[in-house]
């Protein structure tokens, strides 16, 4: 018996999870069904163009792996393209991570939601110009550290 996958960062929740050919009515349809994290890893090494260390990176997982979970996905979609069948997403092994984000003309932050679109635009003023904050990382204390020393000071 293997061990369970770890869980997959995905940035991004799809709001369209079923497609279809045009024109074939519904119940005389096979799917494909792809998971979220199949679709995060399409949507960062195709839509943002990342290298697959870095999209990796983003969600957690080995180079590896990532490119297992890729390969999936395409050949998933390349079948639904080729054979017309629908394409399902639904179900994996993620963990939503909002994302930081940065308006260039106003410079109002903030967190991304799960029904926000690939690409937002600001709260604020509707700007278009819109950057990624670095992850803020969350402060860990050591194993059997006293509370009352604080938090340790890295050397």
């Amino acid at each position: 018996m293997g061990r369970p996958p770890k869980c997959r960062r995905v940035e991004f929740l799809p709001q369209c999870t079923f497609f279809k050919p045009a024109g074939i009515p519904l119940w005389s349809l096979e799917e494909v069904s792809l998971t979220v994290e199949e679709v995060e890893a399409l949507r960062l090494k195709d839509m943002e163009g990342l290298e697959q260390e870095k999209c990796a990176e983003r969600m957690g997982i080995s180079r590896p792996t990532f490119q297992r979970i890729l390969t999936g996905a395409r050949q998933k979609v390349t079948q639904a393209l080729v054979e017309g069948k629908a394409i399902r997403v639904e179900g994996g092994n993620y963990e939503y991570v909002s994302r930081r984000l940065r308006c260039a003309k106003c410079r109002t932050e903030w967190d991304s939601q799960p029904t926000d679109p690939a690409d937002p635009s600001c709260p604020q003023c509707g700007g278009n110009e819109i950057a990624r904050m670095p992850r803020r990382r969350c402060q860990t204390r050591m194993k059997n550290w006293p509370e009352s020393q604080g938090t340790p000071e890295k050397a």
